[in-house]
């Protein structure tokens, strides 16, 4: 087992004890089982400490160490681990409707902009220059879209952060979106599907927001929502060729769908900001909008000669600032400019 991220080797040696700071200030070690097949790590846990070594005894102590576990201490930009710690729990959890309405904005923009970043990497990747031009177009819809809730969210909160803060200078753990966006491509088929599934329940959540008694955020929903409406048709028409055309497209595409549909439990569980908002603004009925969704996906399925897959364990915590482990990659390439040439503009 070895520990990455720890202190620098200038520092002295001195080992600290559990007595030297709360738990609180300790940094957050990540445990990771490396495969011995060669494939990608897997998250195992995480572990507070006030140092590498202790956090190695403290892997043990746990029963977890051995061969194959790798701890990462969790850093952010040029700031100690303790204070990332405590930047990222701010706002977690709401405790009031200002508070609220600052995740729930700020939310909408995280998903917005991760899908966009998706599919963006798609561009020259699509099977034919119409569709091409049209997931490019799609792309700059959902990245006006993150604008307009991210300058919001800034406005909100009043620390004077722009949009570029929010996109660009916020660590892995600070953004809120759901897991279905944040997979990988695929191929084709796995990308209109993710697509379908995510806009259909996007469309009917815009549809709710503009009734929200939030002004602004009635008034980005409207806007939003003829933008996803076509979206959704254009998207859906793709789906049901793929689906109804060869044996091999229908296979692959009802593999998309199977594979795909773990994530689609997040869209519907309810958490506290989801809670303040209904209450405080008049915002979505998750549980109303989820049998709408069922329905409509039934219906798109079914004309696409398609199963919908059962409801099983469902995959959750993006909503958390618990991400897969491929979202670190794509921020990281999303962020690159920025994090490499603070306040660059064009």
């Amino acid at each position: 087992m070895a520990a990455a991220g720890g202190r620098d080797s200038e520092e002295p040696a001195t080992r600290a004890t559990e007595s030297d700071m709360s738990n609180k200030e300790w940094p957050l070690y990540e445990v990771f089982i490396r495969s011995k097949s060669g494939l990608s790590h897997k998250h195992a846990g995480s572990i507070h400490a006030a140092d590498d070594q202790m956090a190695l005894e403290r892997d043990h102590s746990l029963g977890s160490g051995g061969d194959g576990r790798i701890l990462r201490a969790r850093r952010g930009q040029d700031l100690p681990a303790p204070d990332v710690l405590r930047h990222a729990r701010r706002g977690r959890e709401p405790v009031n409707r200002d508070q609220a309405l600052l995740a729930y904005v700020t939310r909408l923009g995280d998903n917005t902009l991760v899908l966009a970043q998706r599919m963006i990497e798609l561009v020259a990747a699509y099977p034919e220059l119409e569709e091409e031009l049209a997931n490019a177009n799609f792309a700059l819809d959902y990245i006006g879209q993150a604008r307009m809730f991210y300058t919001y969210a800034g406005e909100l909160e009043g620390k004077g952060r722009g949009e570029d803060d929010f996109a660009f200078l916020r660590a892995e753990n600070e953004f809120r979106n759901y897991l279905l966006l944040e997979q990988p491509n695929g191929h084709f088929g796995d990308s209109i599907t993710r697509l379908v599934l995510f806009d259909a329940f996007y469309l009917l959540l815009l549809e709710a927001l503009t009734r929200c008694t939030d002004k602004r955020v009635a008034e980005i929903a409207a806007r939003a929502e003829k933008e996803i409406r076509y979206h959704l048709r254009h998207n859906t028409q793709w789906l049901v060729r793929l689906g109804d055309g060869t044996g091999e497209s229908r296979d692959r595409v009802q593999r998309s769908v199977d594979e795909l549909w773990q994530y689609t439990g997040e869209l519907f569980a309810e958490d506290e900001t989801d809670r303040i908002f209904a209450e405080s603004f008049n915002g979505p009925d998750l549980a109303v909008i989820r049998d709408a969704w069922k329905a409509d996906i039934d219906a798109v399925l079914d004309e696409a000669t398609l199963r919908m897959p059962e409801d099983g364990c469902m995959a959750s915590g993006g909503k958390q600032g618990r991400h897969s482990e491929h979202f670190g990659y794509m921020i990281a390439e999303m962020q690159y400019l920025q994090r490499t040439f603070p306040g660059a503009n064009w």
